[in-house]
């Protein structure tokens, strides 16, 4: 049996693990949105020990979630439960939410219904971590990144890479401040969202 994989995963899973284990260093239960192939949600654990981490997906990625999960598992590494965001039933006890390359693959609704969902079902002082490629004032940020959006626009016409400044619109929206945009590798960045505790 072969595991689903994903390079991309494995070329980010060490710059992102350094960015959480600085971001979810109090935190106790994440939820992850968008598991996908599950290697981001095995490796993390197993440097995240602090953590329960809760996978979720659309069900038709939960075969390779839990293959992935057979193969490394961790005490503190939770079995997928479904996630739609159409439709989204939240765990109890979140108090972070971790999500990769999910903004621009679907659709611009469904991306203001994560950020309404996160900004309701985070406590005050929860944290957002959004992995992925932007674009800023308007422009992408390389090359690649504009061929990759053609792609994703080719193949399906309400996805494509998202604006900084229109997430940025929906976070404030939805009671959530960004406390830090870290530069990540091949062009994408990883925001950092705080729930107001107002």
């Amino acid at each position: 049996m072969s595991l689903p994989f994903s390079q991309a995963c494995e070329n980010n899973k060490d710059p992102i693990l350094n960015v959480l284990t600085e971001v979810f260093s109090d935190r106790r239960r994440v939820l992850e949105i968008g598991s996908g192939t599950g290697q981001h949600a095995v490796y993390f654990t197993q440097n995240l020990p602090h953590l329960i981490w809760q996978t979720s997906d659309l069900s038709v990625n939960h075969v390779g979630i839990n293959q992935w999960i057979d193969h490394q598992p961790s005490d503190n590494l939770l079995r997928p439960t479904v996630f739609d965001l159409r439709q989204p039933v939240w765990p109890t006890g979140i108090d972070a939410v971790f999500s990769a390359n999910t903004a621009h693959i679907v659709s611009w609704p469904l991306v203001q219904a994560l950020f309404t969902q996160v900004g309701q079902h985070l406590p005050p002082g929860g944290i957002f971590a959004q992995y992925g490629p932007f674009n800023y004032g308007g422009q992408y940020t390389s090359d690649s990144n504009a061929a990759f959006d053609q792609m994703l626009k080719k193949r399906d016409p309400d996805s494509g890479i998202r604006h900084f400044e229109e997430i940025s619109q929906l976070a404030e929206q939805n009671a959530l401040v960004l406390s830090k945009d870290y530069p990540m590798p091949a062009n994408n960045r990883l925001l950092v969202w705080t729930k107001l505790t107002r």
